[in-house]
């Protein structure tokens, strides 16, 4: 009887064992457990510069190929629109208000190396899991997180105290001032006033002490002492720090060790490139993190020679163009050691391309498509929507595009996820993690609802209404623009976000951007029969969403950000910091 069994299971056991053996690569994911993970991430660059994206005029072929290999979000969203802050929410999975690392006045970035205020101690990054996972974990580029809190060699905000084994590259940011030969940037117009009442009091010095000397006015020596001693220790208290920018800002670090200053900006771009694929070499038999944060395309728009004057639009896009160049030598390091389909690519930008920055005729900001608005613009699409791109051979469905909201802060818990960490349950993560979405196995975002900030201020909400497809955003306050008419603060370079330069919406702005994705309709009670119960609902969201909010201290405080001697980064005995540590290095030939 049993013998006659036999057939019959054979017939029903075979088809299983063959079908399990032949079934897609995309149910391969448990097979893969800690994928590398590589997360590229540009600065400034507006959703419009990328090919993949519908630019057809700046060449950006390696990217295309990401896309074209991978999962392309088209609704990607960034949690602030200037550097810092979105850069905290992507590290933490958490929206900066949350960390402190919003801004409570127009300072809304780290302003220097020798400030006390960054990415508190406390935060987890998804670095610092990744570590305690067994992951080898580096930073090359841009950190712009903070350095020191309390003494110069502290070190308490830096890179390593966060998470990374190793950082190569700047702590600030990129900015005009770290080259010679472009017009000064960094509060360019504080200084322009500094400089002003400085030439004022020395103007009533002067006069003064001539007025004493001809008999004019009686007015005795010790009070003109007293003001001369006055009018120079204002220009020192200055020119201390906005005289030195490029030696107090502009310096490349690694690890803590600090290997210029100021930065030798010619070499500045194959020295991370360099470094990227070294770390990639040195890690690629045990899982590893590399986050390279471009200094494409901030300015000033470091562009190697070879790069110069080859695209359509100015230095800007050659700028991107070499930028899409590094990608492709990192995407062929990724190759030739073999690890393509056990390596998970991220690519985005920090937040959207920057309108007003300009000199003269030449445009040194970037285009953001179809969206309005730009960079500093918390509420406006062109400020915070931003490519998003992801790929993993035989895991990922090649040549896929997602349109559902989705956030720069779920980089967090998808690394942290695949990994095989647990995230943190004593605070709130704001992030989800993506892989179901990206892999297919659900058609929705989990996000019902995005808060869009500029710094602390509250600017816009974004609803996605699942049920119906709809994506409201109800906009409560929005910048004015200058001259009247255009799409930016040109008056001022920056859009503000709160007081004169803002206007207050109530009832507020309200758009359907899956019929109107530029924000030029806006909705009324008259013209939307769903208007009243979608402004209650996301005011409801609101209220719900400001109760999980704490109290925290203040990063970007005005006593956090201005610059302390004694904190400032040095390489030799302050204030004499100079050196120049990789000038005797030979530069690979990339």
């Amino acid at each position: 009887m049993i013998w006659q069994l036999i057939p019959y299971w054979t017939s029903l056991v075979t088809p299983l064992i063959f079908g399990l053996l032949v079934q897609p690569p995309l149910t391969q994911l448990s097979i893969v457990t800690q994928p590398n993970i590589v997360l590229l991430m540009a600065d400034d660059l507006g959703i419009g510069d990328v090919g993949c994206y519908g630019n057809d005029t700046i060449r950006t072929p390696n990217i295309d190929r990401l896309a074209k290999e991978g999962v392309k979000l088209t609704q990607h969203i960034a949690a602030a629109p200037l550097c810092t802050p979105s850069r905290a929410a992507f590290l933490t999975g958490r929206y900066p208000l949350r960390s402190g690392m919003d801004a409570v006045n127009n300072y809304r970035v780290i302003f220097w190396n020798g400030g006390s205020g960054g990415l508190p101690p406390n935060e987890s990054t998804f670095a610092k899991i990744l570590q305690q996972q067994g992951y080898s974990t580096g930073l090359i580029g841009k950190w712009h997180q903070g350095v020191n809190c309390i003494s110069r060699n502290d070190h308490c905000h830096h890179p390593l105290k966060h998470g990374f084994d190793y950082f190569y590259g700047m702590p600030f940011t990129l900015i005009s001032d770290c080259q010679p030969t472009e017009p000064p940037e960094m509060d360019r117009a504080f200084r322009r006033r500094l400089w002003l009442y400085t030439q004022m009091i020395a103007l009533v010095t002067f006069t003064a002490a001539l007025g004493r000397l001809m008999g004019l006015i009686s007015v005795r020596w010790k009070t003109l002492s007293c003001l001369a001693g006055f009018s120079l220790l204002f220009f020192l208290s200055w020119f201390s720090s906005y005289g030195f920018v490029r030696y107090w800002n502009c310096i490349m670090m690694r690890n803590y060790e600090v290997t210029e200053q100021p930065m030798v900006t010619d070499r500045t771009t194959p020295l991370i490139l360099r470094e990227s694929i070294s770390f990639i070499e040195r890690n690629k038999h045990k899982p590893f993190l590399l986050f390279l944060s471009f200094l494409h395309s901030h300015t000033p728009l470091l562009t190697t020679e070879k790069f110069l004057g080859r695209s359509r639009h100015g230095l800007y896009g050659d700028n991107v163009e070499e930028m899409d160049w590094m990608v492709g030598q990192v995407l062929d390091a990724i190759d030739k050691e073999g690890l393509k389909t056990t390596t998970l690519v991220y690519f985005a930008s920090d937040h959207g391309g920057w309108l007003e920055r300009q000199e003269g005729k030449r445009q040194l900001g970037g285009w953001n498509g179809i969206y309005r608005g730009g960079k500093a613009m918390g509420g406006w699409e062109g400020g915070i929507r931003v490519p998003g791109i992801f790929r993993w051979p035989g895991v990922l469905p090649a040549g896929t595009v997602i349109d559902e909201p989705t956030s720069l802060m779920d980089i967090y818990p998808t690394v942290v996820h695949l990994a095989g960490g647990v995230l943190p349950q004593d605070r709130v993560i704001d992030g989800r993690d993506l892989m179901p979405l990206l892999q297919g196995t659900v058609e929705h975002s989990e996000h019902e609802f995005l808060f869009h900030y500029c710094g602390i201020h509250l600017h816009a909400v974004r609803w996605h209404q699942k049920d119906s497809g709809a994506i409201w955003k109800a906009h409560y306050m929005t910048p004015i623009f200058r001259p009247l008419g255009a799409g930016a603060c040109y008056d001022r370079g920056f859009c503000p976000c709160f007081g004169e330069g803002v206007t207050h919406h109530d009832p507020p702005l309200l758009f359907d951007l899956s019929r109107d994705p530029s924000e030029a309709k806006p909705l009324s009670a008259d013209t939307e029969p769903l208007f009243d119960i979608v402004i209650r609902k996301i005011g409801r969201a609101i209220e719900e969403h400001c109760r999980t909010l704490t109290p925290v201290p203040e990063q970007l405080s005005l006593s956090n950000v201005v610059w302390k001697p004694w904190l400032q980064p040095c390489c030799g005995t302050f204030p004499f910091c100079w050196c120049d540590k990789e000038g005797d290095n030979e530069l690979a030939n990339l």
